[in-house]
C-alpha cells in the first residue's frame, strides 16, 4: 500500500468519525428538545400560558444548571479542605518518636477458606440488570402510592410524568395512561395495590402483543441479519448470540460483512475463535454482499444450523448504506430460499429516544423483524423496550442486561416485568 492510499484511507476513517460525531450530537440535540417539550407540556397543566410555557422550561432549565454547577464547585473545595485536614492530623509531630510495636497476632484475621460462588439465576441476572430502571420508575412510583394515598386523576397525572421519565415514550405513556384513567372510572382502582397491579398488567400486555421467538428448524440453515449503527455493540451482541447457539448445540457461520469500519471484521474473528464458530471475512473495504455471498455458500457447504451477517453500522441517515443493506438481502434470498429469515436491529438502550429513531428509520428501509436492545444495565431508561413494543409493534427479541455472555437474554416479557416490579 502506497502513501497515497494510506493517506485516503486516513481521511475517508476521519470523515466517518466526524459523520458519526455529528450524528450523535443531533441526536442528542433532537432528544433534549423533546424533553423541553414535554416539561413545557407539564408546565402548561399547571397553569403556565402555552406561549410562556417554552421560555419558562428553558428559564428553569438554565437555573438549574447553575444550582449544580455551583454546587459541584462547592463539594470539590470541601473535599480539597477535607484532604488538606487529614494530611496535617497524620503527619508526625517534630521529636515524637515513631512506633516500633509489633502488631498483635491476636487481632490478625484468618481469611476463610473460598467457597465455590453459586450459579446466578435468570431472574437474578434479569433483576440485577434492572436495578437502575426499577430504582427510576418504581421507586418513585411506591412514593406517589404511598399508604392512604388517595388515588385521583392528580395521582395518573403523577404516575404519567414518571413513566415519561423512564422512557416510555409520549405515545406509549399516552396510551397507559389512558387504560389507568378508564379503569380509574369505572372504580378498579381505588387501592395503591390496585393501580400497581394495573400498571403491571398494561405493561405486561403491551409487551407481549409482539413477544414471540425464532424458531430455526423452519430453515436451514436459519439466516439471522443484524442492523445497527456503531456504538451500539452490534458486533459484540453477535458474538454473544454465536456462543449461546453454540452451546445449544446448533452449527453457527458468521458473515463479516462490515467492511468499512476498522478492526470490525477481527473483532467478529475474535468472537469466533471464542465460541468457536466459523467467520467468513474479506479483506477492510471489501464489498460487503460478496461477503454475504461467500458466507451463504460457506453456510450451505457446511450444512450449517444458523448465519448471522454482520453489516456495516454507519449512520442510519447514508442513503447509500440502506442501498448496500437492501443488496445483502438480494443477496441472501438468491442464494438460500427466504433469507434473510429475520433482520434483527441492535439498538443502545442509553440513548432514550434517539434509539426509537432509529429503529424507525431502519424499519422503513431494511424491514426489521425484531429487536436486540442492549445495555439496560447502565441506563433508568428500561422503559425503551415497552416504547418499541407499542408504537413500532416490533418484539424485543433480546436484551442486553450486563457484559457476560450470558447477559445477552432472550426477552422474556412477563420475567422482564416481574423484575421490574418486584418490591425490593
Amino acid at each position: 500500500m502506497n502513501n497515497s492510499q494510506s493517506m485516503e484511507k486516513v481521511y475517508a476513517f476521519s470523515q466517518e468519525l466526524m459523520q458519526n460525531i455529528a450524528s450523535g450530537w443531533q441526536g442528542f440535540i433532537l432528544w433534549l428538545k423533546q424533553q423541553f417539550v414535554v416539561f413545557a407540556g407539564v408546565l402548561e397543566r399547571w397553569g403556565v400560558p402555552p406561549e410562556k410555557s417554552l421560555a419558562l422550561a428553558y428559564t428553569l432549565a438554565y437555573i438549574c444548571l447553575a444550582l449544580l454547577l455551583v454546587l459541584c464547585i462547592w463539594r470539590l473545595v470541601q473535599l480539597r479542605r477535607r484532604q488538606t485536614e487529614d494530611v496535617a492530623r497524620r503527619a508526625p509531630r517534630p521529636g515524637a518518636d515513631l512506633p516500633t510495636q509489633e502488631p498483635d497476632q491476636s487481632e490478625l484475621q484468618v481469611e476463610p477458606p473460598a467457597t465455590r460462588e453459586q450459579p446466578v439465576s435468570v431472574y437474578e441476572r434479569m433483576r440485577t440488570g434492572l436495578a437502575k430502571t426499577h430504582k427510576s420508575l418504581f421507586a418513585k412510583l411506591d412514593a406517589v402510592l404511598g399508604s392512604g394515598a388517595k388515588i385521583d386523576a392528580a395521582t395518573i397525572e403523577e404516575i404519567e410524568e414518571i413513566l415519561v421519565s423512564a422512557d416510555f415514550g409520549v405515545r406509549t405513556t399516552q396510551k397507559l395512561v389512558a387504560a389507568l384513567q378508564e379503569r380509574l372510572t369505572r372504580g378498579e382502582m381505588q387501592q395503591p395495590e390496585q393501580v400497581r397491579t394495573a400498571l403491571r398488567e398494561e405493561i405486561l400486555g403491551a409487551l407481549s402483543s409482539t413477544a414471540h421467538a425464532a424458531d430455526l428448524s423452519a430453515h436451514k440453515p436459519y439466516v439471522m441479519m443484524v442492523v445497527g449503527v456503531n456504538g451500539v455493540g452490534k458486533t459484540t451482541t453477535i458474538g454473544k448470540l454465536a456462543h449461546q447457539y453454540k452451546q445449544q448445540g446448533q452449527k453457527v457461520v458468521l458473515g463479516a460483512a462490515d467492511t468499512f469500519r476498522a478492526a470490525a471484521a477481527e473483532q467478529l474473528a475474535a468472537w469466533g475463535e471464542r465460541a468457536d464458530v466459523g467467520v467468513v471475512r474479506h479483506s477492510e473495504g471489501a464489498d460487503p454482499a460478496a461477503v454475504a455471498f461467500d458466507a451463504a455458500k460457506a453456510a450451505l457447504a457446511r450444512e450449517a444450523d444458523l448465519l448471522i451477517v454482520d453489516t456495516a453500522g454507519r449512520l442510519h441517515t447514508k442513503v447509500n448504506l440502506m442501498e448496500e443493506m437492501k443488496k445483502i438481502r438480494r443477496v441472501l434470498a438468491r442464494e438460500i430460499s427466504g433469507a434473510p429469515h429475520e433482520t434483527l436491529l441492535v439498538l443502545d438502550a442509553t440513548t432514550g429516544q434517539n434509539a426509537l429513531v432509529q429503529a424507525r428509520l431502519f424499519q422503513e428501509a431494511v424491514a426489521i423483524d425484531g429487536i436486540i436492545l442492549t445495555k439496560l444495565d447502565g441506563t433508568a431508561r428500561g422503559g425503551m423496550a415497552v416504547a418499541i413494543a407499542s408504537e413500532l409493534h416490533l418484539p424485543v427479541r433480546y436484551i442486553g442486561i450486563g457484559e457476560g455472555v450470558e447477559d445477552l437474554r432472550p426477552f422474556e416479557p412477563e420475567l422482564f416485568v416481574d423484575a421490574l416490579f418486584e418490591k425490593r
